[in-house]
């Protein structure tokens, strides 16, 4: 815990944490309120699971290009067209009934989503030393998971209310707020990319990175099916109240392996960590396919999540570690 302690008492710890945390919030909100959306003014589970993939396609061709956006001209501009943009097709969502408009806002949400934890994972480095940077990376993991354990429950809630339109509403206004005061806050502002030498090659052509694209893009596969069918099949099943049993486990095991991991000694290198959880976390997935949306999901999610939190932490710092 001293290493927790330490980096708290460091300037901007603070700001980081509670300033993006809204934000996160918004993220954890969104897919369920997607879902839940299109499958209310639908009345098909096919076709809500469609607009969370469309959604999630979105996202992950354009990640790239929005993290380039931040590299090149800084956070402040690309946010504040973002962030209100974003917030603003939130709403627009929430009031369609139609079910082409849906599927394309979901898509054009995705590709047009705020670059929040891009923004803020640089950010540590800028006020953190090296041998903090591994503490620094559980934290954040830690707060991506609890946003993740508070928004499916929040949403699924609010979604499964009298009033189901809430649901998006609050997911728009914590982007909004979340947004807002990361981009307002002094560490953001002060943020300056770094200088690239000249004649340096892209970081696609890097082996290393690539080999990391490669493993990054089935890891968020499997979390993509994993987002979808957990709310299809309760869904099907007539439990859709479980799916955030089922998150909000995940979530909360996420954010102790992720803190587990941030208490290891540097000595354990980082490649050999994440070799190790790698493979325990796809036997820990294993059991997934015999579960039914009930405890038996929530326990395998539970050990899914733990691992995952770990590996996080672990992938962000083989990253940092073999870019140029």
């Amino acid at each position: 815990m001293k290493r927790y302690r330490e980096l708290f008492a460091l300037p901007y710890t603070w700001t980081l944490v509670l300033a993006s945390f809204p934000a996160r919030l918004s993220y954890g909100m969104i897919g369920l309120g997607i879902f839940f959306k299109v499958q209310r003014e639908t009345g098909s589970v096919a076709f809500a699971g469609l607009a969370i993939g469309l959604n999630s396609i979105g996202g992950s061709l354009t990640a790239g290009f929005r993290g380039y956006l931040i590299d090149r001209y800084g956070q402040s501009w690309p946010l504040r067209i973002f962030v209100p943009s974003y917030a603003a097709m939130i709403l627009a969502v929430n009031m369609s009934e139609s079910k082409t408009f849906l599927l394309v806002m979901a898509t054009i949400m995705g590709v047009s989503a705020p670059p929040i934890n891009l923004s803020v994972r640089p950010l540590w480095k800028s006020f953190v030393s090296g041998s903090q940077l591994r503490t620094a990376y559980a934290i954040d993991t830690s707060m991506m998971n609890t946003a993740g354990v508070i928004g499916p429950v929040l949403v699924t809630s609010l979604a499964l209310s009298s009033h189901p339109g809430s649901a998006l509403a609050v997911a728009s206004a914590m982007m909004f707020v979340g947004g807002t005061s990361l981009m307002l806050s002094k560490v953001s502002r002060t943020w300056i990319p770094e200088v690239k030498d000249k004649g340096q090659q892209p970081l696609w052509r890097n082996p290393a990175l690539r080999l990391l694209m490669l493993e990054g893009s089935f890891i968020g596969f499997g979390w993509g099916i994993f987002d979808v069918a957990v709310p299809a099949f309760a869904t099907l099943e007539k439990v859709p109240n479980r799916t955030a049993w089922v998150f909000a486990a995940m979530g909360i095991a996420s954010i102790v392996g992720g803190l587990v991991a941030g208490t290891l000694s540097k000595r354990t290198s980082s490649l050999s960590a994440l070799r190790k959880t790698y493979a325990l976390w796809f036997f820990v997935s294993l059991p997934m396919a015999f579960t039914y949306p009930g405890w038996s999901m929530v326990i395998a999610g539970a050990f899914l999540g733990f691992v995952g939190g770990a590996i996080q932490v672990f992938y962000w710092e083989v990253m940092e570690a073999v870019r140029p």
